[in-house]
């Protein structure tokens, strides 16, 4: 275990090299910082951190920068998250209180994390599987073709033509329309196949046909892989830390075009607390000079979907999980008001 002593001169080295993108000496750690103890005994100090890895020496300077160990300490046990402003609170609601429906809600709050964190914004839209049905709407296109419409709690509308085997009655779509509500509506997805499956039975023999089509088409939209989307913005960002990707920033760019996983990522978030992944914590080899902040965001307690940033692993630690939060929070109330 480190002394109180030794974590505050990582957090000192931590804040100094992420604000000034240079290697930390013990000279301009006592300059910067009230440490109450002098040059030699920080540099003893650092000695003792470069020993257990939390810190190196990136050259023969006499400067030290932050290793994956020593953000993952500073992390856990240093920073606490940085609270936005009354400003940026109210700039971040009225944003994205403008939103006319989801894909413009995930649209903005790409963007929005994009230009608050200055890194790379992910955002998951809301998943099928951990929604609930709103409504179920039936439209009769032709006397053989119908629409299915089907509404999520998080404002997600998904729809489907069919292609009935005979015709069906507005009567008859009217009755079914009415029965799939009462029994769907307010339900989870994963609930759906259980309510419906003996509701074929309920109707004419001449209309179990239609019903049985129009259920099955239901059933293929709850469970079709296209719910794992994600939209990805800010990708320019990364630019202005070149420096910061030892090797090249082709990995991680390529890491960052692969949804597969960028969903991998996301999905390591924890569902209601916020997650950071340092460097090397992250599996793919792309993104080990990365660090990942994700949080999930929903329209009640439990997550739908999650969002988050991806850039060097020297970052804004407090700033970027305050952010983070931030949008995730708003987004949830937009979701549950829609």
């Amino acid at each position: 275990m480190l002394s109180e002593r030794r974590l505050e001169v990582l957090r000192a080295i931590v804040q100094d090299y992420v604000g000034t993108e240079e290697p930390v000496g013990s000279k301009a750690l006592t300059e910067r910082h009230k440490l109450g103890v002098s040059p030699a005994t920080v540099r003893n100090d650092m000695a003792v951190l470069e020993d257990e890895g939390f810190i190196a020496q990136p050259h023969t300077s006499a400067g030290r920068i932050p290793t994956d160990k020593g953000y993952r300490l500073f992390v856990d046990r240093l920073a606490g998250v940085k609270p936005l402003s009354a400003p940026e609170r109210r700039a971040i609601q009225n944003f994205l209180d403008s939103a006319v429906d989801l894909d413009d809600v995930v649209g903005r709050t790409v963007r929005l994390l994009a230009q608050l964190t200055r890194q790379v914004a992910v955002v998951q839209y809301p998943s099928l599987t951990r929604s609930t049905v709103r409504h179920v709407e039936l439209l009769s296109l032709a006397p053989a073709r119908l629409m299915l419409v089907l509404i999520t709690d998080t404002g997600r509308v998904e729809q489907r033509m069919i292609d009935c085997p005979v015709p069906f009655g507005d009567t008859s779509l009217a009755d079914l329309r009415a029965r799939l509500n009462a029994r769907v509506v307010g339900r989870r997805f994963s609930d759906v196949p259980l309510l419906v499956q003996e509701l074929p039975d309920s109707f004419d023999q001449e209309d179990r046909g239609t019903v049985a089509t129009v259920l099955a088409t239901l059933l293929e939209t709850l469970v079709e892989e296209t719910e794992e989307r994600l939209v990805i913005g800010g990708t320019a960002n990364l630019t202005r830390f070149g420096h910061d990707f030892p090797l090249m920033i082709r990995p991680v760019l390529e890491a960052l075009e692969e949804q597969v996983v960028l969903l991998r990522l996301l999905g390591e978030a924890e569902d209601s607390g916020m997650t950071v992944r340092i460097g090397h914590e992250n599996a793919h080899e792309g993104l080990n000079s990365t660090s990942v902040v994700a949080v999930g965001y929903g329209s009640g307690d439990e997550a739908v979907a999650k969002l988050g940033v991806v850039g060097p692993t020297r970052m804004d630690y407090p700033g970027t999980m305050g952010a983070v939060r931030a949008v995730a929070r708003y987004v949830g109330q937009i979701l549950a008001e829609s």
